[in-house]
């Protein structure tokens, strides 16, 4: 089992592999080989448990032994925040992979973080740490929010304890003025709200990788060909984004050769990967789609 990525970070390029084996008479799977390369240089290379750390000048290069079963990248220790494994490192831990479940999102935080998890269940604590990291990240938030929800006038994120956060979101027009914890937004609004710190965190300290799996699902289809492009044009000046979706709209939002299409005939069988413009499509794809005429 082998993995790989390339990323193009500070005009150069990052090439960072791993390779596992389960050897016959092994429980548990075990390093083959890893190697991390900056625009073909290599910064280090590693075979079983042996590691080779590269130096520059007259600096003597490092060979040491690391347990076959642990991963180098996370263990070598960098020199300083320009060393290639920093700048990697850090690139790699705000990645957002993200899988949001809005109904369990109640905007209660009691700590900071630039790194949400998955289903955004710290979206209070994501709030906090881009207003400490950067106050005028709330800029940013607010202008987006504004232009997909017209009545709101502000959120707020007080203290409610003495280590805990909870965010409200208040809402005005000429009838009036409300204010809401964040938990009694609908699924669709606090999609909005993850939307704009997408945003934001690309913005503030990307570029970044984000995956987001459907983010389509709790909006109206008015919104979604809306939603998907706004994400698209962020992230076109620096970053990556990449979604999955079933949703008409979503799918129209995108080229066919910045699709790709995903299919397998059974649990037992790997995932099939394959660019959408490599396909023969006889008249409209969203057509084609439905009636599963796509010749797979």
């Amino acid at each position: 089992m082998r993995f790989e990525i390339e990323v193009e970070l500070d005009s150069k390029i990052y090439g960072y592999s791993i390779a596992f084996e389960l050897p016959e008479g092994f429980k548990e799977l075990r390093i083959l080989g890893e190697k991390l390369e900056v625009d073909g240089k290599p910064v280090y290379a590693r075979e079983v448990a042996q590691v080779h750390l590269s130096r520059e000048g007259q600096v003597k290069e490092a060979n040491f032994l690391i347990d076959w079963h642990l991963v180098a990248l996370p263990i070598i220790q960098e020199k300083s925040a320009k060393d290639p494994l920093s700048i990697l490192k850090q690139w790699l831990a705000r990645m957002l992979i993200l899988q949001p479940i809005p109904s369990l999102i109640d905007g209660i935080s009691e700590q900071e973080t630039l790194q949400p998890n998955r289903q955004l269940l710290d979206l209070g604590a994501w709030f906090t740490g881009l207003l400490v990291n950067t106050p005028s990240a709330y800029t940013k938030i607010d202008t987006y929010l504004k232009q997909v929800m017209p009545d709101l006038e502000d959120i707020q994120n007080p203290e409610t304890g003495t280590d805990s956060r909870s965010l409200f979101v208040r809402f005005s027009n000429e009838q009036g003025k409300m204010r809401l914890p964040f938990k009694d937004l609908s699924d669709g609004e606090k999609s909005f709200v993850i939307c704009a710190l997408v945003l934001a965190a690309n913005s503030i300290y990307g570029p970044l990788f984000c995956f987001w799996d459907e983010p389509d699902s709790f909006l109206s289809l008015e919104e979604v060909g809306h939603f998907i492009m706004t994400l698209r044009r962020a992230f076109q000046s620096g970053g990556q984004f990449v979604a999955t979706s079933h949703n008409s709209e979503a799918i129209r939002s995108f080229s066919d050769e910045n699709t790709l299409v995903l299919y397998r005939k059974s649990r037992l069988e790997p995932t099939i990967v394959r660019l959408l413009e490599e396909f023969q499509i006889d008249g409209e794809l969203i057509g084609t789609l439905i009636r599963g005429d796509l010749d797979l």
